[in-house]
């Protein structure tokens, strides 16, 4: 280890403090591959990526509501009494209406997408929730087949340690055997005399 870096590891500097360290032998600079990289400096501006979605998702929202849809038939009713009930010079959209046409064309144009990619972003989250669900059913399928064998092993088992009444027929059997013993004990002594 070279002087330096003892010395600064003496000095209290944690290990990996620095990303880069010079190499001993030629000076160029060593890059540490257990620490990230420094962020570059850019001269573009950053974005959120997520941040449209994020945004168009609350506009398709706010676009499937009772609200929405009172905030546009006032809108529309206003417009249409203003342009049909209005002094003609303060009139800006005469009987056939072709602004409030075009206004509401142009609404629909951009809620279609929003909508779409608000569904989209929906289907890409329930996708990832349905393989979720997946890996967890099939985590919870192979503890149960698992859990199913050691009972099945545990019954087998059982089938093999004496139980109480086993052990009860056991020794009343053997007090069988005892009792015939004595009897055929006594015959025996009995002849004998």
């Amino acid at each position: 280890m070279a002087p330096e870096e003892r010395d600064g590891r003496e000095r209290g500097r944690p290990n990996g403090a620095s990303a880069v360290r010079r190499s001993a032998a030629d000076g160029r600079p060593r890059v540490r591959l257990d620490l990230p990289r420094l962020p570059r400096r850019t001269f573009l501006p950053e974005y959120d990526p997520e941040l449209f979605g994020r945004i168009s998702e609350r506009i398709a929202r706010f676009l499937g509501t009772w609200r929405f849809i009172a905030w546009m038939t006032a809108t529309i009713i206003m417009w249409v009494l203003w342009n049909s009930v209005a002094p003609g010079r303060l009139r800006f959209d005469e009987y056939p209406f072709i602004f409030l046409t075009l206004a509401l064309s142009l609404q629909a144009s951009y809620a279609a997408p929003l909508i779409l990619l608000a569904q989209n972003r929906q289907a890409d989250r329930d996708r990832v929730e349905m393989e979720q669900d997946r890996v967890q059913n099939e985590r919870s399928i192979a503890d149960t087949e698992f859990l199913t064998r050691e009972i099945a092993a545990l019954r087998m088992g059982l089938g093999e340690v004496a139980t109480r009444d086993w052990i009860r027929d056991e020794i009343q059997d053997l007090l069988r055997e005892l009792e015939l013993r004595q009897l055929v004990e006594a015959e025996g002594d009995e002849r004998d005399r």
